[in-house]
């Protein structure tokens, strides 16, 4: 009697080959950040991370409950791995360095910058992840600003440099794509001499890095203007 034929192998289970299955939230984390690096966070959807990582949408929400949940989680994972400058004991420049810190931290992620473009913000870190606004806060009151004043100063710290990081990258996502704003060489110095003046040459300056300058200003501006409202 001639032997059975062998019993059909069962197709391989459907996904994204070359990629290990899931089995911590780190690898979650890293592929969100790849796709975040690569198309941008707002089309960071839960259906796409988990097609990307060569599983189940379903699946996924047993490691995360939201889009907003899985952002959380990446930023305080990124701010937990940026090193933690020296910070100095003048409560001027400690306030100068952590703002700074902050800064670098944004420009190198933009899209953080976008996510906590809203008050309110930081109730939603880490506590791990709180110590450059701790340091602005306590530089604050350590040069003599109220509890008050010292969340005033790192709001007006935090404005500035998200605005900064925001029109930098949205600059940068312009000229990538061919699209930058023109400057006009055309203006009526009747109306606007001092533009008139400057002309194209507002595309130049405006490329200058003058953040570490005007934080400075700003800062040394904040302070005086807080600690004259208290002393006597």
């Amino acid at each position: 009697m001639p032997a059975s034929p062998p019993s059909p192998r069962p197709p391989a289970p459907q996904g994204r080959t070359g990629r290990p299955p899931v089995t911590s939230r780190a690898q979650i984390l890293a592929a969100a950040r790849e796709l975040i690096d690569r198309d941008g966070w707002e089309k960071l959807t839960i259906r796409r991370l988990a097609a990307e990582l060569g599983i189940g949408a379903t699946t996924l929400y047993h490691h995360i409950q939201s889009k907003d949940d899985l952002l959380l989680l990446l930023l305080n994972h990124h701010v937990a791995q940026i090193e933690h400058p020296q910070l100095p004991g003048a409560p001027r420049e400690r306030i100068v360095v952590a703002a700074t810190a902050l800064h670098d931290a944004l420009a190198a992620w933009p899209w953080a910058a976008e996510v906590l473009s809203a008050d309110g913000f930081v109730g939603l870190l880490d506590e791990s992840a709180m110590w450059m606004v701790e340091a602005v806060v306590a530089g604050a009151e350590d040069h003599g600003c109220t509890p008050e004043q010292s969340v005033d100063v790192f709001r007006s710290l935090w404005y500035y440099t998200v605005g900064e990081v925001l029109v930098r990258a949205h600059s940068a996502r312009r000229h990538a794509a061919g699209h930058p704003f023109a400057y006009r060489d055309d203006l009526d110095p009747s109306q606007v001499p001092r533009l008139a003046a400057i002309g194209v040459r507002w595309a130049a300056l405006a490329a200058r890095d003058i953040y570490p300058q005007g934080l400075r200003a700003f800062v040394d501006g904040l302070l005086a203007q807080a600690t004259s409202v208290t002393s006597p």
